[in-house]
């Protein structure tokens, strides 16, 4: 029992947060190069601009997986780079970049596993309207098949959108990702059906212009729901709480069911139809045909969870934290129980194979007197959830992989280089590497298929 043999170990960046070369061999603008170069928009005044000059120094992170045993690497291809304009006329120095990462992984022995939207929109895309303008389907459609005729050859593993709750949500409603906007929440419920639509044809166009079989999946996000006890009465409540829709509009993205019910069973939840009637778009049956495109494999990124009861009303009701309840160094809670529970109740409702697309944590890592990078919060928090997945796995949820979040230190968005979630140290001034314990701890992790968690 444990993980299955064929179990995908690997960890996961993103093109912005590591690859730097922003505007070099012809690479276009994206709203994260426009935005970083706000006044007061990412701490300290950071950019991704230089990274962790990925671009460059590719090779030797592949090398660096490899020395780790990784099964899998999930990256994500900067739109931009390979499409200057976001349409039109392809970059061919774009796409040798990434064809030759392809290769590299896979002289490594490592599945490449392609995300085509982790929020890197195209500003020219974005100065006409981005995902408030019905083209972006077309668009973002004729983008997946320029991957898909490129890169599908060797590559059969692709996702379309990563956490679409974030970049509608922190992008659009909350204004502090790129680019910034806070607008009327009828727009941002008019971007969420046109991203859905987005990804349905994105889903199509990869596979007819793939070279061989592929498998495709989507890559959602959301706080997960976990019972009190295990009381049947508890469980159906922590059930309920991770598919309910938020009543605060300000925070209506972060939910499970708005984005994957549609993709999975062709349908909204019957709750927010009737919760969010005013604001929502037109909705028609081909548009619900296009979003619900069949899919090879649901996926989740996880990092923390709520403790749920049923309340003495009959409704599920949030369990406060104790006094010093652990957390992480961007005081996230630390609550392994979500990797269990949440990959059951997602398995049990989409009946999908899954992927942990991400999961991790942010630590006050340092380099140490002896020139190493001790990080054994990270090793502890890794443990500890892993665990809980293997349980979920032994307990008949399908788990297919696992992605650590992040392969290395990166820009963490608007918290510029202040939070370091990686497996490997950056020293941002000399691009040095440095494998932390945790990269080793992950390494024996891998070669035992996760059975040293006992």
């Amino acid at each position: 029992m444990g993980f299955r043999k064929d179990f995908a170990w690997g960890a996961a960046t993103s093109s912005y947060q590591i690859e730097g070369a922003a505007y070099e061999d012809g690479k276009g603008w994206n709203i994260w190069d426009v935005f970083c170069k706000e006044e007061g928009r990412i701490f300290s005044s950071h950019t991704g601009d230089i990274a962790c000059d990925h671009y460059h120094r590719f090779r030797e992170d592949v090398e660096i997986m490899k020395s780790l045993g990784m099964k899998a690497y999930r990256f994500s291809i900067n739109w931009a780079r390979i499409l200057p304009m976001g349409e039109g006329k392809v970059n061919e120095k774009g796409i040798m970049f990434y064809s030759d990462l392809i290769d590299a992984l896979l002289e490594g022995g490592i599945e490449p596993f392609i995300t085509l939207y982790h929020w890197e929109l195209p500003y020219e895309l974005y100065k006409k309207g981005g995902w408030m303008n019905e083209d972006m389907v077309t668009w973002f459609g004729e983008y997946a098949a320029l991957v898909s005729e490129r890169f599908s050859d060797r590559v059969t593993h692709f996702f379309t959108l990563n956490e679409p709750q974030c970049f509608v949500g922190l992008g659009f409603l909350e204004g502090v990702h790129a680019p910034g906007v806070t607008a009327p929440v009828r727009d941002t419920f008019t971007m969420s059906h046109i991203a859905l639509k987005a990804h349905g044809m994105a889903v199509k166009q990869l596979r007819e212009h793939a070279k061989q079989d592929i498998f495709v999946g989507y890559a959602p996000t959301g706080t997960m729901s976990y019972p009190d006890s295990d009381k049947p009465e508890d469980i159906e409540a922590a059930r309920l709480h991770l598919f309910s829709l938020p009543d605060d509009l300000s925070q209506w993205t972060w939910n499970v069911s708005w984005w994957s019910d549609p993709v999975v069973f062709g349908e909204y939840p019957e709750e927010g139809l009737k919760k969010y009637r005013e604001y929502l778009p037109t909705i028609t049956k081909d548009d619900m045909k296009l979003i619900s495109q069949p899919i090879d494999s649901y996926a989740q990124n996880i990092y923390n969870g709520h403790r749920i009861r049923m309340g003495a009303d009959g409704k599920p009701e949030m369990v406060k934290r104790y006094d010093g309840f652990p957390k992480t160094a961007l005081d996230w809670p630390v609550t392994p129980e979500c990797l269990y529970w949440g990959p059951k109740f997602l398995y049990d409702r989409y009946q999908l194979p899954i992927y942990i697309t991400e999961n991790g944590l942010s630590c006050h890592d340092t380099v140490s007197v002896d020139g190493q990078v001790h990080d054994p919060n990270r090793i502890d928090f890794l443990y500890r959830y892993l665990k809980c997945l293997k349980q979920a796995a032994e307990d008949g949820s399908d788990i297919k992989g696992y992605f650590q979040w992040s392969l290395m230190d990166n820009f963490e968005w608007h918290s510029g280089y202040a939070e370091r979630f990686g497996l490997v140290y950056v020293d941002y001034h000399t691009q040095k590497r440095i494998i932390k314990d945790s990269g080793y701890w992950y390494k024996k992790l891998i070669e035992s298929n996760g059975d040293i968690l006992i």
